[in-house]
């Protein structure tokens, strides 16, 4: 049974907690159901999770905040059950860390494929900064911790990044000088293809360019090149050479 993925399903309609636990269990896999993220915490102590199925609408502290501070403690990957049209809901819980999305009303199928989707990406995964794991690294006037994810400017000031924009950041770094698509992007940060509507990686990479560009509205460091995509255009180097 240790092989047998353990999914945590967090939301205050019991309706739901019973129905999509039943159904992960019926189709192979352990499910347990809590109502809201107290509860949540109390489960992540005592059992291991490899993936929490998350609502955004919870009473108490709400979807994207538990989100937020799971992706700061790296925890195990969430998926986001948002209500239908709540757009910025969905982009705010990805670039707060969460790994994919599901609108309610939803078909138990899709969530299932999406879950094991999310597992596949994740099993025997190497860590979120990749071959920097464990390095500083220094690129433009910015110096990134890896451990800590956290840049350091010139001036000594640092700027913290939430799970998302590091993971962004990091794929840009590992490919430096490369212009890569959106699809490209969505699909090395998040593991799925974008959708002809889906602006995930341009809000992205706008709240990256905030945090990293001299001037956002004139971006040096990553740049946007026409009907193509982004690139990460500058050279980078071991912090301590």
């Amino acid at each position: 049974m240790t092989n047998v993925p353990h999914i945590l399903i967090v939301d205050d309609h019991r309706e739901i907690r019973t129905a999509v636990t039943r159904y992960l269990e019926i189709n192979g896999m352990r499910a347990t159901g809590v109502k809201d993220a107290e509860e949540m915490d109390a489960l992540l102590v005592s059992s291991k999770v490899d993936l929490i199925v998350l609502d955004i609408m919870m009473p108490g502290e709400d979807g994207l905040s538990a989100c937020r501070r799971l992706s700061r403690e790296g925890q195990p990957p969430v998926l986001l059950l948002t209500a239908l049209g709540e757009e910025d809901s969905r982009i705010t819980g990805l670039e707060s860390g969460a790994d994919d999305y599901l609108a309610k009303p939803f078909n138990p199928r899709e969530l299932l494929a999406r879950i094991r989707a999310i597992l596949r990406r994740t099993a025997g995964q190497e860590p979120p900064a990749g071959r920097f794991a464990g390095q500083r690294v220094r690129f433009a006037h910015w110096v990134l911790d890896c451990d800590r994810r956290a840049l350091t400017g010139e001036d000594g000031r640092e700027t913290g990044l939430t799970g998302a924009e590091f993971k962004l950041l990091v794929t840009l770094l590992e490919r430096n000088r490369l212009v890569l698509s959106r699809d490209q992007l969505m699909e090395l940060t998040a593991g799925r293809p974008a959708t002809p509507t889906d602006r995930t990686i341009d809000n992205q990479i706008s709240r990256l360019r905030r945090k990293i560009e001299k001037d956002p509205l004139r971006p040096r460091l990553i740049t946007t090149v026409r009907n193509a995509g982004y690139c990460l255009a500058a050279d980078i180097q071991a912090a301590g050479e």
